[in-house]
């Protein structure tokens, strides 16, 4: 298995590793340890390279299975064994944590007005957008909501990350705000993001350690998306739509 090193500490960009696994006819390798985040939830993969001394092998595509994590490269494969350096695009990794702590920022914020779960999202670095249910929405509640959304922020709240057994979780419904339960079967450990006081929910994607760091979010556009749903759109303030 693959020592996920986003999982714990997002603001770590390089590693070292080990090649466990090599398959050169799809042109990937699996490594004991690992920056790179293999996307999900919305939020894409991670960019960067591998070194293998001096030589450069950019990553073109992260996955993860019940083996690990693995990485595309683009060049030779290193063999099993073989020591290798990773960094990713830290520019963009720590922007994608910015946006996705703002998502959850504005989910915590709207369950808190309408109680209304996520039925879909999808991000980018610095813009996203959410999909809800909300039978109730008034055009007139836009501008409220961004601005509770950036009172919310501006509160420098904590971030915490915490792991549980699938049985304690399964348990505990808040957990799950989105409209169906995606988390599969299969994994049992649960990763839980607690935006204190305003957002704590199953979530396997980097985030920022404070809301202080997310900056002013601005809602860009909200549409219907049949009766009853809309799909919310949001940017960090400095990176426009």
């Amino acid at each position: 298995m693959t020592e996920r090193i986003y999982s714990t500490d997002a603001y770590i960009s390089e590693m070292t590793a080990a090649v466990l696994a090599s398959d050169p006819g799809d042109g990937r390798v699996l490594l004991d340890r690992t920056v790179f985040y293999p996307g999900g939830g919305g939020q894409p993969i991670d960019r960067g390279s591998l070194w293998v001394g001096d030589d450069r092998l950019d990553v073109v595509r992260v996955t993860q299975d019940s083996d690990g994590v693995w990485h595309w490269l683009d060049g030779a494969l290193p063999g099993v064994g073989t020591r290798v350096e990773g960094r990713i695009d830290w520019d963009r990794r720590y922007l994608l944590m910015r946006t996705h702590t703002a998502m959850h920022a504005l989910c915590g914020v709207v369950w808190d007005w309408f109680r209304s779960p996520v039925t879909g999202g999808n991000m980018e670095p610095g813009h996203g957008r959410l999909d809800f249910e909300l039978p109730d929405w008034d055009p007139e509640n836009r501008t409220p909501l961004e601005e509770a959304l950036n009172a919310a922020i501006a509160r420098r709240l904590p971030i915490h990350v915490s792991f549980m057994p699938r049985e304690d979780a399964d348990q505990d419904p808040s957990l799950i705000r989105t409209k169906v339960n995606l988390i599969p079967p299969s994994v049992r450990t649960i990763r839980v993001i607690d935006i204190v006081g305003l957002d704590r929910q199953a979530d396997g994607g980097t985030h920022v350690g404070s809301t202080a760091e997310v900056g002013r979010v601005k809602i860009t556009k909200i549409q219907s998306k049949g009766r009853g749903f809309r799909r919310i759109r949001v940017a960090l303030e400095e990176t426009g739509t």
